[in-house]
């Protein structure tokens, strides 16, 4: 792991709307944490390299803030959730005043970082000071019990008391566990399926940060307002295409690639599928980009080869997936079907319009055999 660490100084349980990013930087050591609650979850994602901007549907969209939309005049989520979720606005506000620095292109030199596990790849220096601020947050907002995330091996404890695990994701806390002891109760909160999750979101940062969430009624974006300090509602009930005409892929594999998916491509994009028009190829080499993109304008992305982890990465993205109305596959099978067995289980992920998904597995073949040499 990286041991380049930037601690940003602790934040109040209710975060100030304005002058929200310190500036003192110190290192330390790494750490990440997950939070539970009694059998439910939620998931997040940050995009930290994603330059999508806020774009999309706004119809329907007013000056009604995350807090409010939240509330009892929109979602009516429960204090604990508003409370959970200012705190992670508020860390993701700082995540974008780190990564518009010029302190930022300092990190990208670090070169002090270990090699991750055989289930976890290589942290980056700005993925660790990222961890680390989300990790303030959830220790302040008294709501997480455990968190888990790529960047640590195991999930970490936060409070005996909180209700909501969190692996980027949101879950309630399983208080029939709270009788074991403590490192494996955080394991097994952490490994419950995707049908349990509550909420889920990620954050696009770039000249205008957006933050997409779920709380399993529909997919919303929420657009900073920075002369307020406020996420403001500008994409409600965000709704995929039942088809796309774009696929998102890393074609450089294609030879490498199973018989059926290459099938798959080759048919599409020669407009001979179920859909008559040609699809075209759109891949940005990043997870919440290339979701975000599909979310909005329909289609397909995909990673063939089971690369990308079940319960923090293709769990939530699946679940926000579902709220607007698409679908989350293995290529066999539904998603948040899915039983995790380990933390950082790895796996093919098809996420995208409802047809296209459809199509797709009507294949068969499409899910690429590992091969180690192999980066994306």
């Amino acid at each position: 792991m990286h041991s380049a660490t930037i601690i940003v100084t602790p934040i109040s349980n209710y975060p100030p709307r304005t002058h929200l990013f310190p500036q003192k930087i110190q290192i330390s050591p790494p750490q990440f944490i997950a939070a539970a609650q009694p059998s439910r979850k939620i998931a997040f994602l940050g995009g930290l390299a994603s330059k999508i901007s806020a774009v999309g549907d706004h119809s329907g969209a007013g000056s009604q803030t995350l807090a409010e939309y939240m509330g009892k005049g929109g979602a009516n989520v429960g204090d604990e959730l508003v409370v959970l979720f200012t705190h992670l606005a508020y860390a993701c506000k700082k995540i974008a005043a780190l990564v518009a620095s010029p302190l930022s292109s300092n990190l990208g030199k670090s070169s002090d970082a270990g090699a991750g596990s055989a289930e976890r790849d290589e942290p980056k220096p700005l993925d660790i000071v990222a961890n680390e601020i989300v990790l303030s947050s959830l220790k302040n907002s008294g709501k997480v019990a455990v968190m888990a995330s790529e960047e640590d091996e195991a999930p970490v404890w936060l409070a005996d008391d909180g209700p909501l695990l969190l692996c980027w994701i949101l879950l309630m806390k399983l208080e029939e566990l709270d009788h074991l002891p403590l490192e494996e109760k955080a394991l097994l909160n952490s490994l419950q399926s995707g049908t349990k999750l509550i909420a889920s979101g990620y954050v696009l940062y770039s000249s205008a940060m957006l933050l997409c969430a779920s709380f399993g009624s529909g997919t919303h974006g929420f657009t900073l307002d920075h002369s307020t300090g406020d996420f403001i509602l500008t994409h409600p009930d965000i709704k995929i295409p039942p088809r796309g005409q774009i696929y998102s892929v890393n074609d450089a594999r294609y030879f490498d690639w199973p018989e059926g998916l290459r099938r798959y491509i080759d048919t599409v994009r020669q407009g001979k599928g179920k859909h008559p028009k040609k699809y075209s190829a759109r891949y940005i080499c990043s997870l919440v980009a290339d979701f975000h993109r599909t979310l909005l304008y329909g289609g397909i992305a995909m990673n063939p080869r089971d690369h990308l982890r079940l319960v923090y990465e293709a769990n939530p993205l699946s679940f926000l997936a579902e709220q607007a109305g698409g679908k989350g596959s293995d290529g066999k099978v539904r998603i948040l079907s899915l039983q995790p067995v380990k933390l950082h289980q790895r796996l093919p992920l098809f996420f995208g319009s409802p047809d296209d998904i459809d199509e797709l597995e009507s294949y068969g073949d499409v899910q690429q055999k590992v091969n180690p040499g192999y980066d994306v």
